[in-house]
């Protein structure tokens, strides 16, 4: 694995940043640290406390897991993990299929990589870290010959599920996936309960997928564990904006 460390000229908020795949179980684990602070700590998802303070299940063995460190500090500032089209083969199913049936994506599964548990630490959300990431994504989707990123995007329910009906509603049509690419919720979001006039809210990464092209597969899912409203949402590697990878010299990530 290579380190990749943001020269300091480029500038100045990435001097003291490196993108790195995570390669040791101690690496793993700081990820899953970082994910439990910000995923269960944070957000007081006391039903997914756990005694050892990680953020872990099934598909983290499988999936290669992108990091941002503070090379000042050591300290592991950003993550996200990806699973690609062969360790979902090994693993018999992507993260997504928990929420969503994707039996329209089959003739595609082996050009698709997954994306998940984007997660920033609170004092690094400035832009750099999640500019970094993307960056990750794009080097790995290439290096991978993936032709698409799939992950599902949360929408806090915190306000009783208002602002992800209003999200939902004020898509349009250019932004929803070709009908060969929808997807189907296993347990549909209540959309019809919820307030017409509220004013929509954007969380910044799903944002950022909105951006770089994605679209939207569909309704969206309810998680009741993490407390969300997930939006599929599905990245054509041709959309994908590359640039930061080009200009921060990561197209090299995990060689």
């Amino acid at each position: 694995m290579r380190v990749l460390t943001i020269p300091g000229d480029a500038n100045p908020s990435f001097s003291k940043l490196s993108l790195s795949l995570a390669s040791t179980k101690k690496e793993v684990k700081e990820v899953q640290r970082l994910r439990y602070k910000v995923f269960i700590e944070a957000m007081g998802l006391t039903a997914l406390a756990n005694d050892d303070c990680l953020d872990k299940d099934e598909f983290d063995e499988y999936c290669d897991h992108l990091i941002v460190r503070d090379t000042k500090s050591l300290k592991v500032v950003g993550t996200y993990r990806i699973l690609s089209p062969n360790a979902a083969r090994q693993i018999g199913r992507y993260y997504s299929e928990g929420e969503f049936d994707l039996s329209r994506l089959q003739n595609i599964r082996g050009s698709i990589a997954e994306a998940g548990r984007a997660c920033i630490h609170p004092d690094y959300r400035s832009g750099a870290v999640i500019m970094l990431l993307w960056a990750g994504l794009a080097a790995y989707m290439r290096r991978e010959r993936c032709e698409f990123l799939i992950g599902c995007a949360s929408i806090s329910l915190a306000d009783g599920g208002h602002n992800a009906a209003a999200i939902y509603r004020n898509f349009k049509d250019q932004e929803f996936a070709p009908l060969e690419y929808r997807v189907t919720p296993h347990l549909p979001f209540p959309l019809e309960n919820m307030d017409e006039g509220y004013e929509a809210r954007i969380p910044p990464l799903l944002k950022g997928y909105l951006r770089a092209g994605a679209w939207i597969g569909g309704e969206p899912a309810w998680d009741p564990d993490f407390h969300s409203a997930d939006l599929f949402v599905m990245l054509p590697i041709a959309n994908l904006d590359t640039r930061y990878a080009k200009h921060y010299g990561t197209e090299d990530i995990a060689k």
